[in-house]
């Protein structure tokens, strides 16, 4: 079972663009809470604090409101364009035992033959999972893959208790010969045709009085 992280949390009150920016501004983030069918739950969580939890992207929660605890997963971050700064975060309210659908990074491990290349066509794949025992990502290895191999998302191996939720006969990872790029002529090329036109004959020039 993953470990949840405790996170304080106060209940918000107050609403606008403008009551946002001074939360912000007191290293707070206004969240929501949502889910099992219940009226979403506005509140406020610290910021350095949060930052740190969701580096994990499907992060599990304990947050301590109103005298009480609830887990809730990360769903969604919203961040500043230029700055490094959370400006809202979307929560969704689960239960131990529970279910969920996430989003699961793709890593890529070994090497495929000689001659060959491997392009990742889908960085995430959408599994079900306990919701505190996620996947931190699901592993492709690519030892022995040639031209022409395709991995899709029913070939890739799951932890136990993980289901794929992604289609099955989506490509994941495509393994092909290398594209040869058109550089244009090589310098040989070039010497070559510098070396003809010099030897080339001169063409005839008119004199000036019969032009």
């Amino acid at each position: 079972m993953a470990d949840t992280i405790r996170i304080p949390a106060e209940t918000r009150s107050d609403f606008g663009k403008g009551y946002a920016r001074r939360i912000r501004t007191k290293d707070q983030i206004p969240a929501v809470v949502y889910g099992h069918g219940a009226e979403p739950k506005h509140v406020i969580i610290p910021g350095h604090e949060t930052m740190l939890a969701v580096r994990n992207r499907n992060a599990v929660l304990e947050l301590q409101l109103d005298g009480s605890t609830e887990l809730v997963m990360v769903k969604d971050v919203q961040r500043h364009a230029t700055r490094p700064e959370i400006l809202h975060i979307d929560l969704l309210a689960v239960r131990r035992g529970e279910k969920v659908e996430v989003e699961i990074p793709v890593h890529v491990i070994g090497e495929v033959e000689v001659g060959a290349v491997h392009n990742v066509e889908e960085n995430t794949l959408t599994v079900e999972a306990d919701a505190l025992n996620t996947p931190e990502h699901v592993t492709i290895n690519l030892d022995g893959h040639g031209v022409g191999d395709h991995v899709y998302a029913a070939d890739v191996r799951l932890p136990e208790g993980v289901t794929m939720v992604s289609d099955p006969e989506l490509l994941v990872v495509n393994v092909s010969a290398p594209q040869a790029e058109d550089l244009g002529e090589t310098p040989e090329e070039g010497a070559e045709a510098a070396d003809e036109a010099a030897e080339a004959p001169e063409g005839d020039v008119v004199p000036e009085n019969e032009a």
